[in-house]
This record gives structure tokens, C-alpha cells and sequence, in this order.
């Protein structure tokens, strides 16, 4: 059992796209369904596609998006750890290279960006960074 899925998940990432890895498979969650579509919709990754192994075993299988052999993804970052959550309200948002990137937050009304989170004024927890 991992302690932070959503860390193994960024690493997964992280370490197929140093390999040159066209996909990733990861194990399934609501969050980290929900984390892997707002990275496709921001355009990080070309796609993503849940598998149904057995009744009790869904994988994602991420398919990384890559320019000239170069990945998109430059820094893909876990900010607010299991020992130390990272709190902010919607005035204290962080903006990731001055907007360039992309901060992941939890909020109330579900996972979104940090761009999505301050035009409804919600503030939460500072899920990861990415650029």
C-alpha cells in the first residue's frame, strides 16, 4: 500500500517520461482519475483510458504527449504532502512561472486549477505543480 497515491502517480509519470515511454499505467482512483483529466485538459498528456482488469481492479493506462522527443511535461512537482498539508485561499493562490504553469488545488467544488480556483474564488489544498 502506497502512503501518497497521488505522489506514486507523479513519479510514474515523471520516470516514464525520462524513459521516453509513449504510456504509463497506474493504479485507479476517483482523484487520481480526476488529477489525470485536468492534465488533459490543460494539454499535458494526449489521453487517458480506464481499464477494468476484474471487478475489483481498475488501472489507468496515460498516454504522455511528447514534442520533437522532448516531453511536455519540464517539472511535474508534488507540493502539499501527507506530513505537511499546503493550504491557500483563493487571494494566496500561487501562480506557477507567472502563469505559464499550471498549480493543481482541491477544493470544495473538486479538483481544478489555479486559474479555474481564483475566477470562482475557491481556495484549498495545493495538490502539485506543473510546467
Amino acid at each position: 500500500m502506497y502512503t501518497d497515491p497521488l505522489s506514486d502517480l507523479l513519479t510514474r509519470m515523471r520516470n516514464a517520461q525520462d524513459k521516453r515511454q509513449k504510456s504509463v499505467n497506474v493504479p485507479h482512483s476517483k482523484m487520481k482519475e480526476a488529477l489525470v483529466n485536468l492534465l488533459k485538459q490543460e494539454g499535458y498528456i494526449n489521453s487517458f483510458l480506464v481499464t477494468e482488469e476484474s471487478v475489483a481492479k481498475k488501472t489507468i493506462n496515460i498516454q504522455l504527449k511528447y514534442i520533437d522527443n522532448e516531453p511536455i511535461i519540464r517539472r511535474i512537482k508534488r507540493v502539499s504532502k501527507p506530513g505537511q498539508r499546503q493550504y491557500k485561499n483563493s487571494k494566496e493562490l500561487p501562480r506557477s512561472l507567472g502563469g505559464l504553469g499550471v498549480y493543481v488545488i482541491s477544493t470544495s467544488a473538486g479538483l481544478m486549477t489555479d486559474r479555474q480556483a481564483r475566477s470562482k474564488k475557491l481556495g484549498g489544498e495545493l495538490v502539485c505543480e506543473i510546467y
